[in-house]
Parts: structure tokens; sequence; C-alpha cells
């Protein structure tokens, strides 16, 4: 049996790359730099209109800690109804409390506010007490995938709890690998966390975008990155052989 291969992009051309080569679905974000938050609306309804494999889109009004305000939530609900209403197959999000526990509350709201969309909870999960308790909280929530890297910085490095989170989450919720997966690890991986799903960037640094700026006598690269066509159709191959 196969597996499905997400590839997140923080551009519109990425995702066309991304389908060109083998994608089966792709994340669209914005702001690599800051993890991934809500992309402009303008991209939203261009890869959309643009790509014929779905698109799910990141719904975080900014970096940082995953604990909002009540007027970052009603920000996140309202780019969630512009999802909506443009055709979106799913948004990404997650809540926590100040606690570090999954807020049931503001999650169970917002995949309410999602309607026929898709929910995945991101990798706030990687941050959240107990992952196990968390992954039943996160399926009463309504959520139909979790992403995760196992709680660890590199999902290879968390195989261990992704395969636990697997096997308890049966048919349940799909359990989505990501954070340093890659065609040279992919294969790998399966064997040990047994997931359906798995989750890449697929990124290369980008020469052409790349550039050295000076501020105020501070000398720094600022690095761009892209999506390799070759990383995609690679994965792509091993997963429809796994």
């Amino acid at each position: 049996m196969s597996a499905l291969i997400e590839i997140a992009v923080f551009s519109p051309k990425d995702a066309l790359v991304a389908q060109e080569n083998g994608a089966h679905r792709i994340e669209l974000c914005a702001a690599m730099s800051e993890g991934g938050i809500t992309p402009s609306h303008g991209s939203i309804v261009y890869v959309r209109e643009k790509l014929r494999i779905p698109v799910f889109v990141m719904i975080r009004p900014r970096g940082g800690a995953f604990v909002y305000s009540t007027e970052e939530l009603e920000i996140m609900e309202r780019d969630i109804e512009f999802c909506r209403d443009a055709g979106v197959d799913g948004i990404v999000f997650g809540i926590l409390t100040n606690e570090g526990e999954v807020d049931t509350f503001n999650c169970r709201r917002l995949v309410k506010k999602a309607g026929v969309m898709a929910s995945t909870f991101h990798r706030a999960f990687d941050v959240a007490k107990d992952p196990l308790s968390s992954l039943e909280k996160i399926i009463d929530c309504g959520f139909h995938r979790i992403l995760t890297s196992g709680q660890k910085q590199l999902a290879p490095e968390g195989a261990d709890l992704i395969a636990s989170l697997v096997e308890q989450a049966g048919s349940r919720i799909i359990i989505i690998p990501g954070s340093g997966v890659e065609e040279s690890n992919l294969k790998v991986l399966h064997q040990l966390c047994g997931a359906k799903e798995y989750h890449s960037s697929a990124k290369v640094r980008d020469e052409e975008k790349t550039m050295k700026v000076n501020m105020s006598s501070i000398s720094s690269t600022l690095t761009k990155w892209k999506v390799s066509p070759e990383k995609v159709k690679e994965m792509r191959r091993i997963a429809d052989e796994l």
C-alpha cells in the first residue's frame, strides 16, 4: 500500500512545482522563518484556482507560542471562513492553553467553523503535555489529522513516539510525520512508524534569491529556499513503493 506525500510550500510557484512533480497535497503557508503563518488571501485564491490536487492552508496569525488572544482567535475564525468560501480542502492549526494542554474549547470552535474542510492539528502538538492524552483530546475535538515530529526536533528522532501514536490512533485520526522528512530517510521512517501520510518541505537553497545585506554595519545573509522538483519526485516514487 502506497503512502501520501504532502509538501509544505511558501509561495504559489512552489505549489505548482510540488504538483507538477507528484505531490499528493500541499500545505500553503507564509513566512518560513516563523515556522509558517497564514498566507495572504490573494495567495490562497490563486493557488486554489491553479492546483488540481488538494490544498490545505495554515491558520496561524503569528509566529511564537500557540496560546492565542481573543482578538487572534477571531482573526483565525475569519481566515477559516475565507478558506471555506474559497474552496480550500483543509486547514492546519493548533491551540494550546497556558499550561501546555490542548485548548479543547477553542479547537472545537474552529473545527466547527471549518465545516466540510478537513482539520489538521499542527506541530503545536510537539510542545503539548502528555502526547498520548493530547491525542485523545484532539480526536474528541473532531480533527482529521495530527502533524508531528514525535516531540523531537526531527521526525526520524521521534519515530518511536510516532509509532505509538499511529498504533493508538488506529483509524480514528491520521498521524503525519513531519520535520526532517526527506527522500533519504522516508523508507526507513516508514518502516519504523508505519504512517499513511508524510509531510516534507522538500526544500533546497535558492541561490538566485539568496543575498547578502548590510544594515547598520551588521552584515548577514538572507537565505531563500524553494521546493526541489527532484526531491518531490523521488519522495513520490518511494511513497508509491511503500
